[in-house]
């Protein structure tokens, strides 16, 4: 990992040397960094590169330079109505976050200031209209109903402007950001994805086309479409650190952990960069690194998983970029030790983590998770038995949909572990199974370890393997090359003396950790197992 790092930092000084000059800012980006997109407007010519480089940063989620970016072609081009379009764009975080008070009130007035300039044309008009459809009505309506009137107005300007891509990838975009909650026919994402493969043969250059593809195909049930754009989006928009990390979305999903670690490497090596230039969103590298930390785990690199921890545990705090409170520093100093427990079978470590100070509900929910099942698992019921009152304690605070289902999600995961150290078998199993069942019905997965890999652990421990096998061959189906996973089922494979298939899954394990000083005792027996045959 050090020789690719030193590499990539290496290729960045070569290829954009941008990035090695703090004194360069984001008007020396180039469409060989950041893509290609056709946005004509009214505006000045002089002002037309740098508002189409702005529609490319948005494309890529660099929030933060695109708002300077258009900020500036309004400073540059007083007459401009469509860079307050960019500006009120650049503050709605489609599938990140919800803007709240502030960030509401300064979105509405960008969209204020561009028809007071009363854009000439019916194409500009139309898209001030659209994401005026969003920000109107704040205090009335919920962030959903916004989004989706949005998504409506953007649907409307697809089939008014053919020949628009940008709009076309834009609603796409509104799609996967108003997609109802927990929906199991993935509506939204097969119209979103219709629109956009057509654009990806038409437009191979587009950051959003294949940025937004991805986001399309994030599920395990759509994964393997995904991985075209995959292989491509850090090539169209190699400066910008979010499309660097995006790939190892479907590598993570598809369980390709050597491509998942070298993105997530190359996202963080670009975002410090860029921090350094004062180029905004530093706090970027917290959401590659817990697809690094996960990544190391399942190819044998504990160690640098460790290392990764220990460095975000040792930074400064940082501010977050984000509205409702979410800090992502605090999130990754929640998360990766869960993380690292868990997968490790560390029950004892997990047992005794501690929540974050000034972190969000959910993180401390989080926490609580881990504890639980570290104390249940590590036989004590009574332990648990406490944090999941402390589960359910969290929950009443929650307002947010996502965490308030991913709480519910958590505290039926550790209900049945309890119910496990308690000796109410058949009652944990029934809970994790349906738990299981709902998560590959909807391709949402709360924490990192499935549900259903949690089942077959639990069938193992009670020395049913052959039900165990049936389980952790699904959940391999769903999420290949998990390490655990693996030597779950070569274990339970071994067990009922299908010595083939044990073989195989040996095999798989020591293939994916080729190269890995690992001394974990699952891996060590593996490969005194495969260097028998």
């Amino acid at each position: 990992m050090k020789r690719f790092t030193f590499t990539f930092v290496i290729l960045l000084l070569c290829v954009f040397p941008l990035l090695a000059d703090e004194t360069h800012h984001h008007e020396d980006l180039t469409t060989a960094q950041l893509g290609t997109v056709h946005f004509p407007t009214s505006c000045g010519a002089s002002v037309q590169a740098s508002f189409e480089r702005g529609v490319a940063l948005l494309h890529s989620f660099w929030y933060t330079e695109a708002e300077k970016t258009f900020a500036q072609v309004a400073k540059d081009d007083p007459k401009c109505a469509m860079a307050h379009w960019g500006v009120a764009m650049s503050l709605y975080h489609q599938l990140w976050d919800r803007p709240e008070g502030k960030t509401l009130k300064q979105g509405e007035s960008e969209v204020k200031k561009a028809r007071k300039l009363h854009p000439p044309t019916d194409r500009e008009r139309d898209y001030v209209a659209a994401m005026s459809a969003f920000y109107s009505n704040s205090k009335k309506l919920d962030h959903m109903a916004r989004a989706t009137a949005y998504s409506k107005a953007m649907e409307q300007m697809y089939r008014r402007y053919p020949d628009d891509r940008e709009a076309a990838a834009f609603y796409a975009l509104s799609l996967l950001a108003s997609e109802p909650h927990e929906d199991t026919a993935f509506v939204n994402r097969k119209k979103a994805g219709a629109v956009l493969e057509k654009l990806f043969v038409e437009e191979p250059n587009h950051p959003g086309v294949a940025h937004y593809l991805i986001h399309t195909y994030d599920k395990p049930q759509l994964a393997e479409l995904g991985l075209p754009a995959a292989r491509r989006y850090a090539q169209i928009a190699p400066a910008a650190p979010h499309a660097l990390h995006m790939p190892s979305h479907i590598f993570e999903r598809l369980g390709l952990w050597q491509d998942d670690i070298d993105s997530n490497l190359a996202s963080i090596e670009a975002t410090r960069k860029t921090a350094a230039m004062h180029m905004g969103d530093e706090d970027h590298q917290f959401h590659a690194m817990d697809f690094l930390v996960y990544a190391y785990l399942q190819n044998g690199h504990e160690a640098d998983a460790k290392r990764v921890i220990e460095e975000v545990q040792a930074m400064p705090l940082m501010k977050s970029s984000y509205d409702g409170g979410f800090n992502p520093h605090l999130d990754a100093l929640t998360v990766f030790p869960a993380t690292y427990a868990l997968e490790l079978h560390h029950w004892k470590e997990a047992a005794s983590l501690i929540p974050v100070t000034n972190a969000v509900p959910g993180e401390h929910e989080t926490t609580y998770w881990a504890r639980t099942i570290g104390a249940a698992r590590g036989g004590n019921a009574t332990e648990a038995r406490k944090n999941i009152v402390e589960m359910e304690a969290i929950l009443k605070t929650m307002t947010y949909p996502y965490p308030i289902a991913a709480a519910k999600h958590d505290i039926q995961e550790a209900t049945a572990w309890t119910a496990y150290a308690e000796g109410k078998n058949d009652e944990a199993i029934s809970t994790l199974r349906a738990v299981a069942e709902k998560e590959d019905t909807t391709g949402e997965q709360y924490e990192w370890i499935s549900a259903r890999q949690m089942l077959a652990d639990m069938l193992l421990e009670l020395k049913r393997p052959q039900e165990a096998l049936v389980e952790y061959e699904a959940d391999l189906k769903r999420d290949p090359n998990r390490f655990n996973t693996l030597y779950g089922a070569a274990h339970a494979a071994e067990l009922v003396g299908k010595s083939d298939e044990a073989s195989t899954y040996y095999a798989q394990l020591v293939k994916n950790c080729t190269g890995s000083s690992s001394d974990r005792p699952e891996l060590g027996r593996a490969k005194a197992l495969v260097a028998k045959n």
